[in-house]
């Protein structure tokens, strides 16, 4: 009997990411650290991080730099902060996000 393999949602993958960032602090997170974090490969990486970026979720300091570093903006913070409160909440109940 072969075991489902569970999927994780986008929301899952976009906090996942965040949090990466967030783990790096006041010094940013290079595409390379999330990339392995939030367990991506390099095309869907660069999907998520464009929209990241166009929902304001992070910042990218200097795009035309080969050293791309990512930050969390206050809206992203908070957009962590409320997945983290709704993931501990659906736990209580037994519910996968």
């Amino acid at each position: 009997m072969s075991r489902k393999r569970a999927y994780r949602s986008k929301m899952r993958i976009l906090a996942d990411m965040m949090r990466a960032i967030q783990s790096e602090g006041e010094e940013g997170a290079g595409p390379t650290k999330i990339l392995y974090a939030a367990n991506l490969s390099h095309d869907r990486l660069k999907q998520y991080i464009d929209e990241l970026v166009n929902k304001e979720l992070i910042l990218e300091e200097d795009p035309n730099s080969n050293n791309r570093t990512y930050y969390l903006t206050e809206k992203g913070r908070e957009f962590l902060r409320e997945f983290i409160r709704i993931e501990r909440f659906s736990e209580a109940f037994g519910i996968d996000i």
